[in-house]
């Protein structure tokens, strides 16, 4: 475990942090069912090198609705030219609505974000893409545990 650190401390510090943007706006497309279909995404710059991202995220069945609102702080690293990677902690509340066989809960989730993501600021266009994966642990409601959900995001910098 100790190597671990020292490694992930002596590449992190040999990368260069990337220039975050004042504010990207766009969605948050969930690959998973399990999680709260696709999310509103606004991200706000707090520095070069970090961020903060707020997700509104919604998703509806003939039997059930879920809504959930997500916040993860981020710090960017830069790979090469326009190529970053991300990674930070956050939390999650969430509210499901159901119908007959499904019940109403509410949960609180903790955990965090790690992604890839391409900034074609350089190429003249204010388009940010990025896949990411965010594990949450879901501690309050029925549906307490551990989940995780994959994600393209397509956001307009500015």
């Amino acid at each position: 475990m100790k190597n671990l650190i020292l490694t992930f401390l002596l590449f992190t510090s040999m990368s260069s942090f990337t220039q975050v943007h004042p504010h990207t706006l766009g969605v948050r497309l969930n690959g998973s069912h399990h999680h709260y279909g696709g999310e509103l995404s606004y991200q706000l710059g707090m520095g070069d090198a970090n961020r903060l991202e707020l997700d509104l995220g919604w998703r509806s069945h003939k039997n059930w609705s879920a809504l959930s609102l997500s916040g993860i702080y981020h710090w960017v690293w830069n790979i090469t030219d326009g190529l970053n990677w991300y990674a930070g902690p956050g939390a999650r509340i969430s509210m499901f609505s159901g119908k007959d066989l499904y019940d109403d809960d509410f949960g609180i989730s903790l955990g965090g974000q790690l992604g890839l993501e391409y900034d074609f600021n350089d190429l003249g266009a204010p388009l940010l893409l990025s896949v990411d994966i965010r594990p949450m642990w879901n501690f309050i409601g029925d549906y307490a545990g551990f989940g995780y959900g994959s994600a393209l995001g397509i956001r307009y910098t500015f």
